[in-house]
């Protein structure tokens, strides 16, 4: 090889050296490794489960161009053509990798593609080394950030997916129905009605990446910053990693609370929710508009509430004293 070949090697090593600190530097490319390293360390990631994206700022975009690859991969086909994408840049994480190693690689398991002015083709511009390429569900991501975009005028950026185990199991017990979900949900604590008063999203099982997913993500998508996907884990998007993230961590700590609460029932649904009237004191209070479909009907409110256990020495539990001095009931050892 001769001195030319090793001088021009040794400029492409130092120029990709440089481009990937100078990307990795940035201030939403910190914020999307920060939700990664954080939602590995509460669990939702394992293995190289779950996936993420930042749709970058046209001065973002800007800033980074000059460290984009000098000679970019070639074009590849959208599954289906975004007209609202078209032009933009998304940070997104790599198929394959795994959340514990995003903060120590950032080039590695994270990269920048564009989406052509048609929003019909897509090509890596930035990391992804080690010929890596974008998550599997980048067909969802995209079409989820143009749904978003749309829904909140542009301020929506993040699309974040996690598989925690408290919304998982959620689907073992409860239909995949937005109205059942979500009322489960807001029953559990007063902060759920907070922070999402549109409700959740719910999509059936689905294979993961598929076309199927990504369709039924984006009609759910439309309405909810949050989706649930049964068997599979939770979408959850907003205008910063701060928001995408606390929302999903408000949603995995709500189905906590329900999974805690039915194990203390026996089972059965919780004993003792909020109420619809508990839910409409607080949404007048904090000037909040919930989702009118979501709360109870009035046909619903009429009908006669299910009767709890009471307390009565006739109905003590087993193994408990039904008066002072009475024998135990052998059949609660």
């Amino acid at each position: 090889m001769d001195v030319k070949n090793l001088f021009d090697q040794g400029v492409s090593k130092a120029r990709g050296a440089v481009s990937s600190l100078a990307v990795e530097q940035r201030g939403f490319v910190r914020d999307l490794v920060r939700l990664c390293d954080d939602g590995y360390s509460r669990g939702w990631h394992e293995r190289n489960g779950g996936n993420a994206s930042y749709r970058l700022t046209a001065e973002e975009a800007q800033a980074c161009r000059p460290y984009f690859a000098e000679t970019p991969r070639p074009w590849e086909p959208l599954e289906a053509a975004v007209p609202s994408m078209a032009g933009e840049c998304l940070l997104v994480t790599a198929a394959g990798s795994y959340f514990r190693n995003v903060k120590d690689a950032p080039a590695r398991a994270l990269g920048i593609i564009e989406v052509d002015l048609g929003g019909a083709f897509w090509r890596p511009v930035w990391g992804f080394e080690g010929d890596g390429r974008p998550t599997s569900e980048l067909a969802a991501h995209v079409i989820l950030h143009g749904v978003r975009k749309e829904a909140t005028d542009g301020a929506c950026r993040v699309v974040y997916h996690c598989h925690p185990v408290p919304v998982i199991a959620l689907t073992f017990a409860l239909p995949s129905d937005a109205r059942v979900i979500t009322r489960a949900l807001w029953q559990t604590m007063t902060e759920c009605l907070m922070v999402f008063p549109e409700g959740v999203g719910a999509v059936p099982t689905a294979v993961p990446g598929s076309r199927e997913l990504a369709d039924l993500t984006a009609a759910a998508a439309r309405d909810h910053a949050a989706v649930i996907w049964a068997h599979h884990g939770l979408l959850a998007t907003g205008a910063t990693c701060d928001e995408a993230f606390g929302l999903a961590d408000v949603v995995v700590k709500a189905a906590a609370i329900y999974r805690e609460a039915r194990l203390l029932c026996g089972g059965a649904e919780p004993a003792y929710p909020l109420t619809d009237d508990d839910l409409r004191a607080i949404a007048a209070g904090l000037g909040l508009a919930p989702n009118p479909a979501y709360l109870a009907s009035a046909e619903e409110a009429a009908a006669p509430a299910a009767p709890q256990p009471s307390a009565s020495a006739d109905q003590a539990p087993a193994g408990a004293s039904a008066a002072p001095g009475a024998a135990p009931d052998p059949a609660g050892e």
